[in-house]
């Protein structure tokens, strides 16, 4: 089992990273050593985008010869000195008229010793690349998600790898549903189909919310904002609230670790080694980007009846009602390690002032309605 940091560690993240921007310094962290276990060949599925290039750079740090197989559309200039194969894995759907016919011809032929599958959600294209592959590849990694459980987000009940999973009428839908109510079941499927088709070598993981620098849906990235702009910021719930998710660059060692193990089976792949509150977390970020923060603590009814949603308008933030704590027990006896989230936080809010761009904002609070709210709040 690999070390992992203590609480200790994360709480104390904050100073640290106050003394590691003025010094220029990288945060100080224990990482657990990804590599060592031998030179594999890995095929990645996509790798272009956010997670992707996190399992790539991962990989290729650890010495391992990577492949890439995506339609060459997304930051094709990425990675220049790796094997890239051209196709296409979506299968023709109506809503999608202009997409050219599926095309996984370059994968015919070819061996690796484990395939990593960051962005699948439709079983029937999950089947059609493990009929290509098996037999020519030794472990499938297929990235799965947390809301595979049937109640996660509905109530408070914690979830291990053997918790119920959710089901949904037609497995090969090809749509997720006008509220994405088929989601977690379609992902389920894949699951199934990866196991099916790799028995003994299929590993699941199963991330939650992925954070960090390329994190493009905004639902993390609000808080470094906010937190750089300083002044009283409106304050999601109660205190004690549980906080889990996950870095993308975290992730990304963790699939490759496993692919250096060649560990199977489903790990929920969430931080943290210890359980984080809310009130942490912002007294974190405030530590490390801005002391000019104040907190003004809102309940969960008050939002919940303001129609703020969750991790959308109010990033970071479930109602503590319907807020299931997923144990990670699993993944961190494989080897999973997190780094401080003071180093995510920091990290986040250069991504931001360097990198995001100036296009809007797709979650988050915007200022006029944080400033509402809070008038609203004070007056009730």
């Amino acid at each position: 089992m690999a070390n992992s940091p203590t609480r200790r560690s994360f709480l104390a993240g904050s100073s640290a990273a106050a003394a590691a921007m003025a010094l220029g310094d990288p945060l100080p962290r224990s990482r657990r050593p990804i590599g060592g276990l031998g030179k594999k060949k890995i095929l990645i599925l996509g790798g272009t985008s956010f997670l992707g290039p996190a399992v790539v750079e991962a990989a290729l740090a650890a010495g391992h010869e990577v492949t890439l197989f995506n339609r060459g559309k997304t930051n094709p200039g990425l990675f220049p000195n790796v094997e890239k194969l051209r196709g296409q894995r979506r299968r023709p759907r109506p809503d999608r008229p202009k997409d050219p016919a599926q095309d996984l011809s370059a994968l015919q032929g070819r061996k690796w010793d484990a395939v990593v599958d960051p962005s699948a959600y439709f079983t029937g294209e999950v089947e059609d690349v493990c009929k290509v592959l098996a037999g020519n590849v030794g472990q499938y990694v297929f990235v799965s998600s947390l809301s595979v459980y049937k109640s996660l987000e509905q109530d408070a009940t914690p979830v291990d790898e053997q918790s119920p999973l959710c089901e949904c009428e037609d497995k090969y839908a090809q749509d997720m549903g006008p509220n994405f109510e088929r989601y977690g079941a379609l992902k389920r499927y894949c699951e199934e189909a990866v196991s099916a088709a790799f028995p003994g070598h299929a590993t699941l993981v199963r991330p939650g919310y992925i954070v960090g620098p390329g994190d493009t849906s905004d639902r993390f990235s609000y808080w470094p904002a906010r937190f750089v702009r300083g002044g009283e910021c409106l304050a999601p719930g109660p205190k004690d609230n549980d906080l889990q998710f996950v870095d993308v660059r975290d992730l990304g060692e963790f699939i490759v670790h496993l692919v250096d193990t060649g560990d199977a089976g489903p790990f929920n792949a969430v931080g943290f080694d210890a359980p984080i509150t809310t009130e942490e977390f912002l007294h974190t970020g405030k530590g490390t980007l801005n002391h000019k923060c104040s907190f003004t603590w809102v309940d969960d009814a008050f939002l919940e009846a303001n129609g703020v949603s969750s991790w959308g308008e109010m990033g970071c933030w479930t109602p503590k009602a319907k807020n299931g704590h997923s144990k990670n027990e699993r993944a961190i006896a494989a080897g999973a390690t997190f780094r401080p989230i003071a180093e995510t936080i920091r990290d986040t809010a250069k991504w931001i002032r360097e990198g995001r761009g100036d296009g809007e904002w797709r979650a988050g609070m915007k200022p006029e309605r944080e400033k509402e709210l809070l008038t609203k709040w004070k007056a009730r």
